[in-house]
């Protein structure tokens, strides 16, 4: 657990402008207060983040989730009640107290309570709302450890607090329910059908144009991509979903879990591994067609769009 002082320390540094990079179950987050509309603009400049790529807000609670939403429909107590703290992101209609630029200048706004400790302990110490990214350049590898954040983004971040590896590895999956509407904006570990376990039928929502704003991060066609090219292979290269880059030079393999879980889980850890081995291009075997594989195939997808 990281020690009290320094979250104490980081809070305050959020609470006055400052960028702070924190663990969270999914990636590493580059925080500012999500109220503060200089301290937002700094998280665009650091990543180097278009204006059209909203952020989602972390909060403490619900309570604090409601703080910077219009509306609280039924069908978000229900996801929140079996899915907060966790890997689910709500996007609903947001109040005014919550900048433009947190939305890419939309009128929604994105909210999720992590289930990481050291995330939930400072933004309680903070007492803001946290808008935060991945806290890595934009549409590059996400980091997923605190080591990766120092070699993404260096002296851009005013604080990097250290909470030891993510344990789910991607991204949160995305869900707005504006308008009555069940509209799934980005897949990840809380899958479709968990949804619809709670809710019923979920819509999938169709490509952004990358020129407009969009209605949740990570909608760009390219995203997620490693340094290295990328392409997705042919299957059966080995069994256990191996990870196998090679040029004239050098070969080598990183063996993934075959479950979903485990593999998200060592997702990054494993590009990034690759990418800084200097070899010419990274083969992956196509992961399966299985609902719960659906946010580790959407990141494959956008890492290899080229």
């Amino acid at each position: 657990m990281t020690p009290t002082s320094e979250l104490a320390q980081a809070a305050v540094l959020l609470r006055s402008g400052g960028l702070v990079a924190f663990p969270t179950e999914t990636v590493y987050g580059l925080g500012a207060n999500a109220l503060d509309p200089a301290a937002v603009a700094r998280i665009y400049a650091a990543k180097g983040r278009p204006s059209t790529s909203p952020l989602i807000v972390h909060v403490a609670d619900v309570a604090m989730a409601r703080t910077v939403v219009a509306e609280w429909p039924e069908a978000a107590q229900r996801l929140v009640e079996r899915f907060w703290p966790g890997p689910l992101t709500l996007v609903l209609t947001k109040r005014d107290v919550v900048p433009d630029g947190v939305t890419a200048g939309l009128g929604t706004v994105g909210v999720r309570q992590p289930a990481h400790p050291v995330a939930l302990e400072l933004i309680r110490l903070a007492g803001v709302p946290v808008a935060g990214p991945s806290a890595n350049p934009f549409m590059g590898l996400s980091p997923t450890t605190a080591e990766h954040v120092r070699a993404g983004l260096g002296d851009a971040v005013d604080f990097v607090v250290d909470g030891g590896s993510c344990p789910v590895g991607i991204e949160s999956t995305v869900l707005s329910l504006v308008g009555g509407r069940a509209l799934l904006l980005r897949p990840g570990m809380v899958s479709r059908a968990m949804i619809e376990a709670e809710i019923g039928p979920v819509e999938l929502a169709g490509e952004a144009a990358d020129g407009e704003a969009h209605a949740a991060p990570g909608m760009h066609s390219r995203h997620y991509a490693p340094r290295t090219p990328l392409r997705i292979g042919a299957p059966g290269l080995e069994s256990g979903y191996l990870w196998h880059t090679t040029e004239a030079e050098a070969e080598m393999a990183v063996r993934l879990p075959a479950d979903a879980e485990g593999y998200a889980a060592r997702l990054y850890e494993a590009l990034h591994l690759l990418d800084a081995a200097g070899l010419g291009e990274i083969v992956v075997e196509p992961v399966p067609a299985a609902g719960e594989w659906d946010g580790v195939r959407d990141r494959l997808a956008r890492a290899a769009e080229r």
